[in-house]
């Protein structure tokens, strides 16, 4: 079953960017889900993951204890469904370019969390490396704006998404990138579907058109079956400060992909900031540091 410590540390890094790459690139099909229940669109998203991952683990499903399920919790609610509902409330107070611009601090965050939740220090490439991909990012999306709670909610976001990696580091490490991921996905779908219909009751479930099925089909593959397994398998090899750095691939693919269907003009400053970003990661997964390069200790793991 794959845990991630059973490759390569190179293999592992192109997963996790490669999973960064994907997420990043996605927001378009996620613009296409736009009319559709934002709770029961993630939960037909998550079911298609599911159904996925259960296919890939070809019946071998490891089936979580109870120190599994806090980190679950985390996963789901935190790092899935909070963090969408959170994108999607902070860009009513706060431009895309602001969001992404505190999305942005997540690599400096993780460097410094993971390592405190295992008792040790930072390392200083993780947060040389974490620095330089927020002030990438900052230059990448212009900064922004925002008023009222944007700000507060801005921060969210980053909350869901750093909890959402260090929730899976026990998870993964005792039922691998594939297992977690599956319960996950088996998670949300069903946390998001209870919420949609408690919330919309029949209003919840409409027919989708053919460019909302095959958004879902798309995120629910691609964005969540694929992504998934590679970022936590990129984790558990690499460790969740310096796998952070990669977080920052996010908007540059998003930049790429807004280029590329003529949304956006390509402007030296964002190529600029794209650059920055390119070596913030560089350097952020090029020093091997103790909390990064072994696993954890099994009390930690434990915890």
């Amino acid at each position: 079953m794959l845990s991630g410590m059973d490759i390569s540390v190179k293999r592992a890094t192109g997963m996790a960017a490669l999973a960064s790459v994907c997420v990043g690139a996605s927001v378009p099909v996620t613009g296409l889900l736009d009319g559709y229940p934002v709770l029961s669109g993630q939960a037909v998203r998550y079911a298609v993951g599911a159904a996925l991952l259960l296919l890939w683990l070809r019946g071998r499903v490891p089936v979580p204890s109870g120190r599994d399920l806090p980190g679950l919790t985390v996963m789901v609610g935190a790092g899935m469904l909070g963090f969408n509902a959170a994108i999607l409330v902070a860009q009513r107070y706060a431009t895309p370019g602001f969001v992404a611009a505190m999305l942005g601090a997540s690599p400096l965050v993780l460097a410094v969390a993971a390592p405190a939740l295992m008792g040790r220090r930072p390392a200083r490439g993780a947060l040389a490396g974490g620095l330089l991909v927020a002030a990438g990012v900052v230059v990448l999306s212009g900064g922004g704006s925002w008023h009222g709670p944007g700000l507060a909610l801005a921060a969210l976001v980053v909350a869901c998404e750093v909890l959402f990696t260090l929730g899976g580091v026990g998870v993964v490490a005792r039922l691998g990138a594939v297992g977690a991921s599956f319960w996950s996905c088996v998670g949300a779908a069903v946390g998001g579907a209870a919420l949609s219909t408690v919330t919309r009751g029949s209003a919840a479930w409409p027919a989708p058109t053919a460019a909302e099925a095959t958004a879902m089909l798309v995120l629910g593959s691609v964005v969540t079956a694929v992504a998934f397994v590679f970022w936590y398998t990129g984790v558990a090899r690499l460790g969740a400060d310096r796998v952070g750095v990669l977080i920052g691939l996010m908007p540059v693919a998003g930049l790429v992909a807004s280029v590329a269907l003529g949304r956006q003009e390509l402007t030296a400053v964002a190529v600029g900031g794209a650059v920055v970003v390119a070596v913030g990661c560089v350097l952020g997964l090029s020093r091997r540091v103790p909390s990064a390069a072994r696993p954890a200790p099994r009390p930690a793991v434990r915890a």
